[in-house]
C-alpha cells in the first residue's frame, strides 16, 4: 500500500478508536462537549474517508497511465523489431544487387577484353593488333607449318585482303612468297616478295626474300636477273646467313 494511502487509513482507524473512547466515556462528560467531541471526529473520519477515495483515484488513474504508458512501450518494440527487420532484408537486397553488379561488371570486362588490342611480337618487331587479327594470322601460319602451300597461300592472301594495315603485314607477305613459290606460282611469289621489300626496306627478314627471289628468277629462267639479285643481298646484307648462301650460289651461275 502506498504511504500516503497509509496515513489515511492510520488516521481512519485512529478516529474510529477515539469514537469508541468516547463512547465508553460518555457519562464522564456533558452532553455538549461529548456531542462537539462525535461531530469533530465525525469530520475527521469524513475528511480521512475522502482522502483515502482520493488516494484511490489517483491510484486508479495512475494504473491506467501506466498500463496504456506500458501499451506504447509495446507498440514501440513492435516497430522495433518491425524496422530492424526491415533493415536486415534491406542489407541483404543491397548485397545481393552489389554481387549483380560486380558479376555483371566482371562479364562486361571479359567481354571488353576480347576486342582489346593485344601486344605481339614477330620477327623482333613489337606491335599492336586486333584479337581478330591476331587469331588469323596464327591460323594462316599454322597452315603453312602443315605443309599445306596450297591452303596457306589462300589463308595469307585473304589475310592480306583483311589487315593492309597490319603490323604483320610484312611477315604476311614473306610466307604468302614463300607459299605461291611451293605452289609452284613463280610470278605471284616474285611480287609478293618485292611487296614485301617495299613495305618494310629494314625489315630483318629482306635478306631472306632476296634470296628468295633469286631463286624465283632461276626458275623462270632469269639467270642474269637472279645473279644480280644475288650481288645486291651481299652488298646490302654482307654479314646475313643470306649473303653466305648467294656467296655460295653466285659460281653456279653461269
Amino acid at each position: 500500500m502506498p504511504i500516503p494511502l497509509l496515513r489515511h487509513a492510520r488516521t481512519a482507524i485512529l478516529v474510529i478508536a477515539g469514537l469508541m473512547t468516547l463512547s465508553a466515556q460518555a457519562a464522564l462528560f456533558g452532553d455538549d462537549e461529548a456531542r462537539r467531541a462525535i461531530l469533530d471526529l465525525r469530520q475527521r473520519l469524513e475528511a480521512t474517508n475522502n482522502a483515502l477515495k482520493t488516494q484511490a483515484d489517483d491510484n486508479a488513474q495512475l494504473r491506467r497511465v501506466l498500463v496504456d504508458l506500458q501499451g506504447q512501450i509495446d507498440a514501440l518494440r513492435a516497430d522495433l523489431n518491425k524496422s530492424r527487420g526491415a533493415q536486415e532484408q534491406l542489407t541483404r537486397d543491397l548485397s545481393d544487387i552489389q554481387l549483380r553488379q560486380r558479376d555483371a561488371q566482371t562479364g562486361l570486362e571479359e567481354r571488353l577484353r576480347r576486342f582489346e588490342p593485344v601486344t605481339v611480337k614477330v620477327d623482333g618487331q613489337e606491335f599492336q593488333v586486333e584479337q581478330a587479327e591476331k587469331r588469323d594470322f596464327d591460323a594462316a601460319m599454322e597452315v603453312f607449318r602443315k605443309g599445306d602451300f596450297a591452303l596457306a597461300q589462300g589463308s595469307l592472301q585473304r589475310f592480306v585482303q583483311r589487315y593492309p594495315q597490319s603490323g604483320y603485314l610484312p611477315a604476311a607477305l614473306f610466307w604468302l612468297g614463300n607459299a605461291s613459290y611451293a605452289n609452284k606460282d613463280y610470278r605471284t611469289s616474285l611480287g609478293q616478295f618485292r611487296q614485301m621489300m617495299t613495305l618494310a626496306p629494314d625489315h630483318v627478314r629482306v635478306p631472306e626474300a632476296m634470296l628468295a627471289i633469286s631463286n624465283v628468277q632461276i626458275e623462270l629462267k632469269d639467270t642474269k636477273a637472279a645473279r644480280k639479285t644475288l650481288e645486291d643481298l651481299i652488298k646490302a646484307h654482307p654479314q646475313s646467313d643470306a649473303a653466305q648462301a648467294a656467296q655460295e650460289r653466285l659460281p653456279k651461275l653461269r
